[in-house]
Parts: C-alpha cells; sequence; structure tokens
C-alpha cells in the first residue's frame, strides 16, 4: 500500500520532468518535446487509497489540473524544485516575463504565478495558454472548492500575474490527509465556537424556537429543497438571518447549537480585528474569512453587527464615502456567500436597511419570563446537592427580571462566595448578592 508521502514524491518526481521537458522544448526549440502529456505521461492514481489521490478522482483532476496543483504545493514540500526558474534573461538582465513567479518577504526560492503555470503547461502556444485560463475561472473546481487561492497584485495588471497558492486547509489535506480547522490569528479575524450544552439548556419562547428550527431544516435539507423543488434558479444557496433583542437572552448560545444539531462549524468574526481605519483593509480582512469560508460547511456568526451593519450615511466627505463603500462591499459578500450568516445585534434599529431586506428571517430573542427564568436557574444548578435548603428559584424568578447571561453571572459569583467563605453549599443569600451586582450593572438596585 502506497503511503501518502511517497504518493507526493511520485508526483513531484514527475511534475520536475514535466518542467524539464518544457524547458527542453522552450529553450532548445526541441519539436519532439511539444506535447508533455506523451512525452511525460501523469502517474496512474486510479487504485492508489492516499489523501492526494482521493482528491485528484474526487474532482476527477486531468493532466493540466494535476499539474497545475503540485506547482502551487512545490514551495512548501520541495522549494528547490522551482530553483532553474529563477533564471535570468541574458539579453535584457531581468528574470524571463513568460515564466512569471514572485518573490516572498522571506522565502528565498522562487514563488509560482498563474503565468507559470501557463508556461510549464503551453509555452508559446496561445490556444492552449487559452486553456490554462480556464483553469482559473471561478467556476472551475481548483477555484470553485477554495483549493487555489489567486492574489493579485495589482487591479490593472495583466490576471496571469496572480499569485498562485495552495489554500491552508487543501495543503493540510493533501499533505496530512486532515481537515484544517482555522483559529483565531491576526491573518483570520475568527473564533470557532463550540459549546457542551445543548437544545435543553436553552430557554426560548415557542415561535423562537419555531424560527430556529427553520434554520435547522433548510441546513440539513437545502440541497434536496433547491434541487429537487427545482428552486435552484430562483433561490441562492445561501440563508442569511438576524437575531436580536437584549444582551444574555441566548443569540450567541443558539448559534452554536445550530451549529452543533447539523454538524457545521461556527466561527464568530471578531469585528475588532476586521474593523480598520485604513482604507480597503476592512474589505481585505472580511475578504480573508468569506474566502476561506466559501466552500465550507461554516455558519459564520458576526456578534454586535451593528458596529459592522450599520445605517449608510450621507456622503458629506470622504470617511463616509469610505464607511459606505465598506458596508457596500460587505452586502455584496453576505449576499453572494453560499453558507449561513448569522447577524446578532441589541438594537435592531441600528443595521442598515439593505441588510434588513436580505435577511431570510428575523428573529427576536426577548427577555425571560418568569417561568423561563426559573427552568434558567434550575438549568444552571445541575448538582442539587449544592444548593442550600433555602434556595428558592421560584422566588428569585418571580421577583428579579434578568436574562440567561446574567443568571451565569450570578451563579460564578455565588460559587466562588460560597467557596472563599468555606461553605459547602450556594445559600440564598450568596444568590441575592450576586443578583444585586447584576443589579448594579443597569443603575438598578434588589
Amino acid at each position: 500500500m502506497m503511503l501518502n508521502t511517497e504518493c507526493l514524491e511520485q508526483e513531484i518526481a514527475w511534475f520536475s520532468r514535466v518542467c524539464d521537458a518544457r524547458f527542453d522544448a522552450y529553450f532548445k526549440d526541441n519539436e519532439n518535446n511539444k506535447n508533455l502529456q506523451e512525452i511525460v505521461p501523469a502517474p496512474d492514481l486510479t487504485n492508489v487509497d492516499t489523501a492526494y489521490a482521493k482528491i485528484i478522482r474526487e474532482f476527477n483532476f486531468a493532466y493540466m489540473e494535476r499539474v497545475v496543483l503540485v506547482l502551487a504545493l512545490v514551495p512548501h514540500l520541495r522549494p528547490q524544485t522551482l530553483d532553474f526558474f529563477s533564471l535570468q534573461n541574458a539579453a535584457l538582465s531581468r528574470p524571463f516575463s513568460e515564466i512569471g513567479g514572485w518573490r516572498g518577504k522571506a522565502h528565498l526560492g522562487f514563488l509560482p504565478t498563474c503565468e507559470t503555470a501557463a508556461f510549464i503547461l503551453a509555452g508559446s502556444d496561445l490556444e492552449k495558454r487559452l486553456q490554462v485560463a480556464m483553469l482559473f475561472k471561478d467556476e472551475h473546481p481548483l477555484i470553485k472548492q477554495g483549493i487555489l487561492r489567486l492574489e493579485s497584485q495589482a487591479s490593472d495588471e495583466p490576471s496571469f500575474s496572480a499569485k498562485l497558492q495552495v489554500s491552508h486547509d487543501y495543503l493540510q489535506r493533501l499533505v496530512e490527509g486532515e481537515s484544517h480547522k482555522p483559529d483565531f490569528s491576526t491573518n483570520f479575524p475568527a473564533k470557532l465556537m463550540q459549546t457542551q450544552l445543548t437544545w435543553q439548556d436553552l430557554v426560548l419562547n415557542q415561535e423562537v424556537m419555531e424560527e430556529v428550527d427553520h434554520i435547522v431544516a433548510w441546513l440539513a435539507h437545502s440541497k434536496r429543497i433547491l434541487n429537487d423543488w427545482g428552486l435552484q434558479k430562483s433561490l441562492k444557496p445561501g440563508y442569511r438571518t438576524l437575531f436580536y433583542g437584549p444582551p444574555g437572552t441566548g443569540k450567541t448560545l443558539t448559534a452554536s447549537l445550530i451549529g452543533k444539531a447539523v454538524e457545521a462549524d461556527v466561527y464568530r468574526i471578531d469585528l475588532s480585528m476586521v474593523v480598520s481605519k485604513y482604507i480597503g483593509e476592512t474589505e481585505k480582512n472580511l475578504a480573508t474569512v468569506f474566502d476561506q469560508a466559501q466552500n465550507k460547511n461554516w455558519i459564520l456568526f458576526f456578534d454586535e453587527a451593528d458596529s459592522l451593519f450599520g445605517k449608510r450615511t450621507q456622503t458629506s466627505n470622504s470617511n463616509d464615502r469610505h464607511a459606505n463603500q465598506e458596508i457596500s462591499y460587505l452586502l455584496q459578500r453576505v449576499e453572494d456567500f453560499p453558507g449561513v450568516v448569522i447577524l446578532a445585534t441589541n438594537l435592531k434599529a441600528n443595521i442598515d436597511a439593505a441588510f434588513s431586506r436580505r435577511f431570510q428571517s428575523e428573529v427576536y430573542f426577548a427577555m425571560p419570563d418568569a417561568m423561563q427564568r426559573e427552568r434558567l436557574w434550575n438549568n444552571l444548578f445541575t448538582n442539587k446537592e449544592r444548593l442550600n435548603t433555602d434556595v428558592n428559584f421560584r422566588q428569585l424568578a418571580e421577583r428579579y427580571e434578568l436574562a440567561g447571561g446574567a443568571l451565569l453571572n450570578v451563579a460564578r459569583y455565588a460559587a466562588i462566595r460560597a467557596v472563599k467563605n468555606s461553605h459547602q453549599t450556594i445559600t440564598q443569600d450568596d444568590l441575592l448578592r450576586g443578583i444585586s451586582r447584576e443589579l448594579m450593572k443597569d443603575g438598578k438596585t434588589l
């Protein structure tokens, strides 16, 4: 049985022979090396059971796709393979323009562009060059599935000058056979949300639960709805919803549980790292998240969304125009995103109307009533032996209007107070002290 490293070694060795044949044909005008597929046939991966071979078969990649894929991989696996591409044009004292390539800030070797791929596969053959261009179209699996990323240096430069890079996710899948789950960093301003809680821990009224069930049903059956019911021409595959209501009423937990129900990762966007005062940086940061999420089963959760999705203003100066451009860009990305986007805010009125019109649903998370608060109290303390006999959740629920998030703070404070005082149980007084602290945040008293 072939190991994945052996498969990659075989593929890189084949790729090296392809490159040698291209240089031989191009610079030595060797007519016998014009047809690379005949001269250097690709290794047969039909019966090879490795991570790399599975992806090749999954997307039915042919000769040209495999060359491009290995070209994007070799800087990570064997950078010296591309050293010969750095040769200089002696007549012009500069690199060959037809070979393309770019230099990294720290990497000393040659880094490929789309031009490099076109050189290897087409040489000076214009017809084949146009065929190569089809590999970089948005609808081609290499791009559509997020396997490769193209990064243009400038909008007015030739399209083949774009950097050719393999995505972090597929780099890990191709090399290690595992899917990569990015986590919070300066290059990825989003955090994977996880919870140990279940639907039983979430206390919402029936109307809200019906709306939430509607979102879960879409996630579970969207392909069937679009294809079997003949709605794919009329409906976009994405789903956008707004969660609004007072803080602590369960918006974030609901988003996490929706992902848990359909086995989808939920990423919470850190708006403090997305929004930038520098022109173009906010859009770039957003693109980083949307590009990585484009073809994955992710749910994007924007908390305190009004700071980013706020109302557009009259353009009285350049700053206003820039802010409005950010909103317009975000509107376009949200609308075109094929997955689920959940926006959460305390104040619905602050959200730009252009977004509201594009929501498939708007879910209001109200403050829990007395009965719901009693359920929340009971859910918080699963070990009832740690509660003193004087604890009366019904009384607390009827007297004090607090959201679930505030009750969590009360429970934490009461437990800390009991431990600090060397008590074996939490008393009613511990809970009342915690409630008093929460009420003081809003300028209230017991």
